[in-house]
């Protein structure tokens, strides 16, 4: 049987704070799974959604040229989109690591902070 304060101490710093990284790691993966980014940056030059053109059978220069410049221009469509996603999910992903620092550190220090915000209202009123 332990103290209550043995137990809110132990609540406070090692429980808790646990399940903070447990979920922060959560948030992380599943920021990097809503935006794709591994798959994204594996698929970088795939042509913008699978619109390919053939070339055809027989050699025609003017009909090779044609199909060679559709399917570059699919191509870097498609980098040009996969850039944006994988920017906006890796700047989200910064998001969510600075966020959780400020939860973590935030839930380690708020007894300091309440302690200290007692005193000084103490402090204030008399």
């Amino acid at each position: 049987m332990q103290n209550i304060l043995v137990q809110y101490i132990v609540w406070q710093f090692f429980e808790v704070p646990r399940e903070i990284l447990k979920a922060w790691k959560n948030f992380l993966l599943f920021n990097l799974n809503y935006f794709s980014v591994p798959l994204l940056l594996k698929t970088f030059f795939s042509h913008w959604r699978r619109y390919r053109w053939s070339y055809g059978k027989g050699f025609d220069p003017g009909r090779y040229l044609e199909t060679f410049f559709s399917n570059l221009i699919s191509r870097v469509l498609g980098a040009i989109v996969r850039t944006f996603a994988i920017v906006i999910g890796i700047l989200s992903e910064i998001g969510i690591f600075f966020g959780g620092v400020i939860v973590f550190f935030g839930w380690l220090l708020f007894p300091a902070f309440l302690i200290a915000g007692l005193i000084f209202g103490i402090r204030i009123i008399f």
